[in-house]
């Protein structure tokens, strides 16, 4: 008995009947405007894809089929009529009615997808952003004896299909009619028709017409011909002002054959930040694709904007952008190196234009540089650096000096360029973006040139000590002025140095930097963390007041016989150096350098009284 309940327990189970998924087409087409597309402007794109889809088809069959797009409007409709393969009654209900079908998987077309543009099989759905109603009417050139077929679908997700009289289309091809939905009828309207067209089409291997104005501009302004390099420079400029706003410093042949490509980069006239995203627009076997295509070339290209016609890259579902895919990253780099290839050609033969280009985008080339050794030689006598010297290229700085000195940082940079500057030390100011890795891997393409990075000790090594008597008869001057600054974390040091208008120079480094902010966050904390901040502790090298003993004013302060007011003078030194280096000041400096203004004005009235 248990036995026969245990297998009847396991016999199996009938299987559920399966059920079929229900599309809200209100709600997908919601989902299209509002998150698929960014703007119902591309329902033209798509019935213009359509329709050069269905030319290309037939021509695949019949080299020799009519290729013609025709666009006609009227208040509140748009009718678009094609010379294209057509549909039977059996493709209507297997392709127009099935979301997410592609007609390009019809039969006998399958081999041939790689020339259509569409791949997603979303179609007539995107028109219904703009459209309440849609009609289309339909003559098969595979099977010349099918009738006209007419399928008209509506909004609410409902179609109907049915069989046409010969007449109502003679010839294989066709015909889209939309109805505007309430607010959108200004899509369909004449002008925006005939603008969005000459947008998205304008390279379209085929005859486009809105009405009578002619859509497609072919060859496309980088494949024609002109009499002189002077009247393509002209022309291209003419171009990308019509397209992007400027006039380009220059322009940038894209000709990748392997990939496809032909176009045209433009050199921007002003200088951008490198986080600035570039938009380049991108069409796809003559249709815009986008506008605003980030990837396509590498990040340290930001100074120039692209325009391109492709037939390799893949488009994402809304086809507004580009899938990132080994392609994609192959184009990339073939696009980099032909940019990379116009730098060393005008290095190599038009140095008067390289210097106009690096004037504005020194930035660009320098990211380059930094991966690209080879880039980094070929730019040695051009790119431009901060120096003591001025502005200089690391070539000619290199030149000059046995030893590449150079800062990280700005504010490195101010503290010490004036006085290494007078030392006869040359500095690289390489706080600036790219310019301290630059300077670093300058041997590589440099040998025997010698890199160092300036510190605190180094450039109080280059000053002038001073005579030890002189420094011992101002020792007690000295120890008031160590013990006023002891606080603050800065000790007093004194030399001789040029020039004499600089009568105190501050100098820390980032070790020093990194202490005082340890110890001042130590001093706010509470017990914890100051114990724990405290066991941080390190043997940093503290800041130092370089004194300068040639300038008058150190004379005649180090002269002075009362603690308090060399305390005073002292703190003014200070707070005066920080100034000049241009350093952010802690609160404790900024407490000082009120304390000191007001001690030098108290000294002053009691003096004038005692007078």
């Amino acid at each position: 008995m248990d036995s026969q309940t245990s297998q009847s327990s396991q016999a199996p189970q009938p299987s559920p009947s399966p059920h079929t998924f229900q599309v809200d087409l209100r709600g997908l087409v919601d989902l299209l405007s509002h998150h698929l597309y960014s703007s119902p402007r591309v329902y033209l794109r798509e019935l213009l894809q359509n329709a050069v889809d269905a030319i290309t088809a037939r021509r695949a069959a019949e080299p020799d089929a009519p290729a013609s797009v025709r666009l006609f409007t009227e208040p509140g409709a748009l009718r678009i009529e094609d010379s294209g393969i057509g549909l039977t009654e059996a493709d209507v209900h297997d392709l127009l009615a099935t979301i997410g079908r592609s007609s390009k998987r019809a039969d006998g077309l399958q081999e041939a997808r790689s020339d259509f543009l569409g791949q997603f099989g979303i179609g007539l759905l995107a028109c219904f952003v703009v459209a309440e109603r849609i009609r289309v009417v339909s003559r098969s050139a595979r099977t010349p004896d099918a009738a006209p077929v007419e399928w008209t679908a509506t909004d609410d997700g409902s179609y109907t299909v049915r069989t046409l009289p010969d007449d109502a289309r003679p010839e294989p091809g066709t015909t889209v009619h939309l109805v505007a939905r309430a607010g959108a009828a200004e899509w369909l309207a004449e002008d925006r028709v005939l603008a969005l067209a000459r947008d998205f089409g304008s390279l379209l291997p085929y005859d486009v017409r809105v009405g009578e104005e002619a859509v497609t501009d072919l060859p496309a302004p980088w494949d024609r011909p002109y009499p002189s390099p002077a009247a393509r420079r002209v022309a291209l400029g003419r171009h990308c002002h019509d397209l992007f706003g400027f006039r380009p410093l220059d322009a940038i042949e894209l000709d990748v054959p392997l990939a496809g490509i032909r176009g045209v980069a433009y050199v921007l006239p002003s200088a951008v930040s490198p986080a600035q995203r570039a938009g380049h627009r991108v069409h796809l076997k003559g249709m815009l694709l986008t506008e605003r295509a980030e990837q396509l070339l590498p990040d340290w290209a930001f100074f120039v904007r692209c325009v391109l016609d492709t037939d390799s890259l893949r488009p994402t579902a809304s086809r507004e952008s580009l899938y990132e895919d080994e392609t994609l990253a192959a184009v990339r780099e073939a696009l980099g190196e032909r940019i990379r290839a116009w730098l060393t050609d005008l290095a190599a033969g038009d140095p008067e234009r390289l210097a106009a280009f690096l004037a504005v985008h020194h930035l660009g080339v320098k990211s380059l540089a930094r991966h690209d050794r080879e880039m980094l030689r070929i730019m040695l006598p051009w790119l431009p650096f901060e120096t003591t010297d001025g502005r200089l290229s690391l070539e000619e700085f290199a030149r000059r000096h046995r030893v590449v000195h150079f800062t990280r940082t700005v504010e490195e940079y101010r503290q010490v360029a004036p006085i290494a500057s007078a030392q006869g030390v040359g500095v690289i100011n390489g706080g600036y973006t790219y310019d301290s890795e630059l300077v670093e891997a300058l041997p590589s393409v440099r040998p025997g040139t010698v890199v160092a990075e300036l510190d605190a000790d180094t450039v109080t090594a280059h000053l002038d000590a001073v005579d030890p008597a002189v420094e011992l008869a101002l020792s007690g001057f000295l120890a008031t002025a160590r013990a006023t600054l002891h606080p603050l974390g800065c000790d007093v040091v004194l030399r001789a140095f040029h020039p004499l208008s600089v009568p105190a120079l501050h100098l820390d480094d980032r070790a020093a930097r990194h202490e005082q902010a340890r110890a001042q966050a130590e001093e706010q904390a509470d017990d914890l963390w100051a114990g724990i901040l405290g066991s941080l502790r390190g043997e940093a090298p503290r800041a130092r007041l370089v004194l300068n003993h040639l300038s008058p004013l150190i004379r005649r302060i180090g002269s002075l016989g009362e603690p308090e007011l060399i305390g005073t003078a002292v703190e003014s030194l200070y707070g005066q150096a920080l100034l000049m280096a241009q350093r952010p000041l802690r609160p404790a400096d900024s407490a000082l350098l009120n304390r000191a203004f007001i001690g030098l004005l108290e000294w002053a009235t009691n003096g004038e009284g005692d007078r």
